[in-house]
């Protein structure tokens, strides 16, 4: 076996190890390790890429034994993708979000948060290369507790309230998830995704077979729905998110909830087998479910008042996109689904860091009355939002119309009228409604005003519901070259990444289907 196929162990190993080292480093020195070492684990990821579309994928084996005793890690050209791009808007959100980390975590506490991003990358590499649903649930226990560090690391009132809220759903999601494995394990015997997948072919045709391993998908189907926002388990996004130090609002839009619906795609895929999925009703389920997110999320995000709340209902109907895209199902509507997790990756993350740059140079206020002409007073921000607003409602060049127009296409070749019909219609529904709320706020930003606000916008929150802010005044931002420099490299890189998959959305999609196959 070539060397290169240690890399995706090495990434897990290196990661877990990085997050022990971090708790013995002070908050800057801790920062430019990880950065330095997340720059090589890209290296080592694209080189993963690379060779595994030369010459397949490959299965690491760990252990002399099979599973429950060993384990396996797999390598295709799918996961080499989803990994790299993981890490590339990992490395970018702590860069361009590293001013607002020292403003809101304690400084005592900086190297604490990356010992938690350390083990959340771990958590992420895990659950991308694992061969084995068993391993797969230790990892996302890890990526539940490390989601929910980050989230309170920042010590105001309603992220704790948000922190706990995220929790309690999420250990009710781990917990259906733990049942559906068992369920598998006790139909099946086997842990390992591709002997699963065996044991359920050859029960396929045996309808008192079936119905337990429906129950059991089901199951699993709503568990990791609850962890990754489907409608309607959406409700807990927008405090999620929006109140969320900036690096850790795009780390959680962006990644988190990308790496449980590839989980459930895996499953689905490999312990399954797409062709026995197309014939369970879950298929049907998670395809309306998936419109009702797309419609559902849009609408609540034109009501709200608040820019970072409009953006996280946004992230539930683009979430919406990908359940949709596997529910159309076929090898189109699966690449679809995996191109839309990449696209939205990019933009999402764009716009989490992007806001609280607006916020800044308007009276410390996310409220849209006072973002008033923020995007003419922070010129560089303000682009980058018009970046990933216009990739939001699907203006060609940009990846959200790439992954539209693939969605269409997947839709035609479905062979139903049906789901022709309800795919087109809930793509131009939610088209119109992307581009109501981002043009609204367009504009918003770019005209001519003053804005601003007296109290930041944790205070108006408070305000408008009657209750106590425990947030100061004001959160002194002083911005220096360095950090003026580190906020841009980065959002230039995934404004990049963004243009590259609209520009080279075909190439992509080759790549995606090329990974399809190497799945079975």
């Amino acid at each position: 076996m070539d060397f290169i196929c240690n890399f995706p162990l090495f990434t897990i190993v290196l990661s877990l190890f990085s997050g022990v080292l971090c708790t013995m480093l002070k908050g800057r020195t801790a920062k430019y390790y990880t950065l330095i070492y997340e720059a090589v684990l890209i290296v080592m990821l694209a080189e993963v890429l690379r060779y595994t579309s030369a010459n397949g994928d490959f299965t690491y084996v760990m252990g002399e034994f099979p599973a429950p005793w060993g384990n396996e890690i797999r390598a295709g050209v799918l996961e080499a993708l989803m990994a790299m791009s993981f890490m590339v808007i990992m490395m970018s959100s702590i860069l361009a979000g590293w001013k607002f980390l020292i403003i809101d975590i304690d400084e005592t506490r900086i190297n604490l948060y990356f010992v938690l991003i350390n083990l959340m990358t771990a958590a992420l590499m895990a659950m991308i290369w694992t061969n084995d649903i068993f391993t797969g649930y230790v990892f996302l226990e890890i990526l539940t507790l490390t989601s929910c560090g980050i989230l309170i690391v920042r010590e105001i009132g309603r992220t704790t309230l948000a922190a706990v809220r995220y929790m309690c759903l999420n250990l009710l999601g781990s917990g259906l998830f733990l049942l559906g494995v068992v369920l598998l394990y006790d139909i099946t015997g086997h842990l390992l995704m591709v002997p699963m997948r065996q044991t359920i072919a050859e029960i396929f045709y045996s309808d008192a077979a079936m119905k337990p391993v429906t129950l059991a998908l089901g199951v699993l189907t709503i568990g990791l729905s609850i962890k990754s926002g489907l409608f309607p388990f959406n409700f807990w996004m927008p405090d999620t998110y929006g109140w969320a130090t900036p690096t850790s609002a795009a780390v959680l839009s962006a990644l988190v909830s990308k790496a449980y619906i590839f989980l459930l795609f895996k499953i689905y895929y490999r312990v399954v087998g797409p062709q026995i999925f197309e014939t369970l009703p879950i298929r049907k389920i998670i395809f309306i479910l998936g419109i009702l997110s797309m419609i559902f999320g849009s609408i609540s995000a034109m009501r709200k008042k608040s820019i970072n709340r409009m953006v996280a209902f946004s992230s539930a109907a683009q979430i919406g996109y990908i359940y949709m895209g596997i529910g159309i199902g076929g090898t189109l509507g699966y690449a679809a689904a995996m191109f839309q997790i990449l696209a939205h990756a990019f933009t999402k993350s764009l716009l989490f860091l992007t806001t609280p740059r607006l916020a800044e140079v308007s009276g410390d206020s996310l409220l849209f009355k006072n973002l008033q002409g923020s995007g003419i007073r922070r010129p560089d921000a303000g682009l980058f939002f018009l970046v990933g607003a216009l990739s939001m409602v699907g203006i060609p060049v940009f990846a959200g119309f790439s992954a539209k127009l693939f969605f269409a296409l997947a839709a035609a070749d479905a062979d139903n009228m049906k789901i022709l019909f309800l795919s087109m219609v809930a793509l131009a529904v939610s088209s119109v409604l992307n581009a109501l709320y981002f043009i609204r706020t367009l504009i918003r930003i770019y005209s001519s005003g003053r804005g601003g606000a007296d109290i930041s916008a944790p205070q108006q929150f408070a305000q408008m519901h009657n209750l106590e802010s425990d947030v100061p005044d004001s959160r002194e931002r002083v911005e220096t070259a360095a950090e003026h420099f580190e906020y841009w490299i980065p959002m230039l890189a995934l404004v990049a990444a963004n243009l590259f998959l609209g520009l080279n959305s075909s190439a992509v999609a080759d790549l995606i289907q090329r990974g399809l196959m190497m799945f079975d």
